[in-house]
């Protein structure tokens, strides 16, 4: 599968951006789908994540209740709606596809996108 994410950009602390991931082939729905991102000098880190059917959703503490996952397998997309952006959100945000391992970590997801990059200022 071949994912490109997109909507990343400069918002002010407080605000909000829905990121996009496109995904070809005909297996997404398949695909429990995760969302990471890196900051400059750290490593990269889950944020979110969806099942294949979309009913069951997990989160990084850091973002609980501010971030949501979805995808619609009718369009081949995963999204993630950021709201009360913070300074420590800044990164680049990639878009995964799972394929076995701990939901949480990196090393289980084996098809990335380019990464976008999401810029909080104060």
């Amino acid at each position: 599968v071949q994912l490109q994410a997109s909507g990343g950009g400069l918002v002010q602390a407080g605000g909000s951006l829905r990121l996009s991931c496109a995904a070809s082939g005909r297996t997404f729905s398949t695909y429990i789908m995760g969302w990471f991102r890196q900051a400059p000098g750290k490593e990269r880190e889950f944020v979110a994540g969806i099942t294949g059917s979309g009913d069951r959703l997990y989160y990084a503490d850091s973002v609980q209740g501010r971030f949501t996952i979805s995808r619609d397998n009718a369009k081949n997309t995963v999204s993630l709606q950021m709201n009360s952006l913070k300074l420590e959100d800044s990164a680049v945000y990639y878009c995964a596809a799972y394929l076995g391992g701990g939901y949480y970590s990196a090393a289980a997801y084996g098809y990335w996108g380019q990464g976008t990059l999401v810029t909080v200022s104060s």
